[in-house]
């Protein structure tokens, strides 16, 4: 079955007895065998990926987008990050199982890592939903492995230490979901890997230099809480916390717009407020309505989201000494939705949050969305989550080939749970088996789309030398 994905877009019901759904699984490797996943060969009438890029950039802010560029074209791993569009067309184009989940739509390895969950216990787990949509659940583990190949090579892997990390990655996805099938619903609504939990089984397998190095990371990721980022981002101004100015990935408003529209801002930040709060579960409601506004600054984030609109708000709670700083980023439609048709919400604010809130765990507890109007005259929509609560991500670059086949295992138990959670784990895991077949596909997958992404880097390095792009690097 190939180009067949739009048919999956919606999630279906998961009705049936254990049988019916195993059969369900078992018919779908008939219609799309195992071995079919494997390889990836371009399509004949393949777009231009850098001409992709360049129809994102059309929507996004003019000055920002070199930033884009020049992060993208740093290694092909970086490309490979920012390039979730360019990746989505060439999926739309290979085998598909025609079983949906809720995707994350961006899984690749950097978009997991650490973050305190409400009950303030650090918890692992996806955290970058910009563009989940309901979709066939391999476009997400191939995405992962593939991410896995090419960061391998970044790293310096030889060829064999990269078929492992990639093998290791898939059959502990395939294993999580069998034992994931096995659960009630209940279970895995509730399964989540906790950062004590993980850091207690790596005392098991890894050396105590490396344990010593993640217990040291996850102090460090515990830190960085409202507190942390206030102290990092602030300075006093006339005797009141504003945001320090770090041109051009931290700009206040009152730079961008002038002391006119930072008036105007400021008058609209209690409408947006106000609709934003709506948005939250009564409790949360609240506690943010016990917040004043205080100041805005645009903030540069990320890789592939660079240029999008993105802002940190500083609230203030009783006195200077209760912050809280909430992030809002630009949702726009996902990548995904040329392919597998168009979301269930209108608003690309309210898709990010749905799914966020389906795929995960536990989910941050300011997570909301709202409509807005712009510096640019034109409204926009976002979604809002704390700055930082304890996040943290591992440094790819630091990992051995050892301590990344752990960290794909990780990654790849996270991506099933966040499937089980909303596609039929049962036919799914059905589909998958217990042989290494699906596991052999996905690795000549994942090897032959990394030397697709080198030569799409390659690409996007001849338009910056040529001047079709203009690329702002270091930055």
């Amino acid at each position: 079955m190939r180009g067949n994905a739009r048919s999956t877009a919606s999630l279906g019901s998961v009705a049936g007895t254990i049988a019916e759904r195993t059969e369900r699984g078992k018919a779908a490797r008939k219609a799309s065998p195992r071995t079919t996943h494997a390889g990836f060969t371009p399509a004949a009438d393949r777009r231009d990926p850098v001409e992709v890029l360049e129809s994102q950039a059309a929507t996004r802010v003019p000055e920002l987008v070199p930033i884009r560029y020049g992060r993208m074209v740093s290694s092909p791993f970086a490309f490979f990050r920012g390039a979730a569009a360019v990746m989505a067309m060439d999926l739309a184009t290979v085998a598909s199982t025609g079983l949906a989940a809720q995707l994350c739509g961006d899984a690749h390895l950097v978009n997991f890592g650490v973050y305190n969950a409400p009950d303030r216990r650090l918890v692992f787990d996806l955290n970058d939903f910009d563009e989940t949509l309901p979709g066939p659940w391999e476009w997400d583990l191939k995405r992962l492995v593939a991410s896995m190949v090419v960061a391998g090579r970044d790293n310096g892997y030889d060829e064999a230490a990269g078929v492992e990390v990639a093998r290791d990655t898939v059959r502990s996805y395939r294993t999580a979901m069998a034992s994931f099938a096995l659960m009630t619903n209940l279970e895995v609504w509730y399964a989540r890997r906790e950062v004590d939990e993980a850091v207690s089984e790596l005392r098991s397998r890894a050396t105590a230099q490396r344990v010593k190095q993640v217990e040291r990371n996850i102090s460090k990721f515990a830190a960085r809480d409202n507190l942390h980022a206030f102290s990092r981002l602030t300075v006093l101004v006339d005797g009141e916390p504003r945001f320090a100015s770090e041109p051009p990935l931290v700009v206040p408003i009152d730079q961008l717009a002038g002391s006119q529209g930072a008036g105007w801002v400021r008058g609209e930040a209690h409408r947006i407020m106000g609709e934003y709060r709506a948005t939250l579960d009564d409790d949360r409601r609240r506690l943010v309505a016990q917040y004043e506004y205080a100041d805005l600054a645009r903030k540069v984030v990320g890789v592939g989201s660079v240029g999008t609109r993105a802002w940190i708000a500083l609230l203030l709670g009783r006195d200077q000494h209760d912050p809280l700083i909430l992030q809002f980023k630009e949702a726009q439609p996902s990548v995904l939705e040329p392919y597998l048709g168009a979301s269930e919400y209108s608003e690309p604010g309210q898709r990010v949050v749905s799914g966020q809130r389906l795929m995960q765990a536990a989910s941050d507890s300011f997570l909301g969305w709202y409509r807005g109007i712009g510096l640019d005259g034109d409204e926009h929509s976002f979604y809002v989550r704390q700055l930082r609560d304890g996040k943290g991500s591992v440094d790819i670059a630091s990992l051995d080939p050892t301590a990344m086949r752990m960290y794909g295992g990780l990654c790849a138990w996270t991506l099933a749970r966040g499937h089980a959670r909303s596609g039929d784990r049962i036919a799914i895991s059905a589909y998958l088996g217990a042989s290494r077949t699906f596991d052999d596909s996905l690795v000549a997958f994942a090897h032959d789309y990394a030397d697709q992404n080198e030569r799409d880097h390659a690409a996007l390095r001849a338009a910056i030398s040529s001047g079709r792009v203009v690329a702002q690097e270091g930055i």
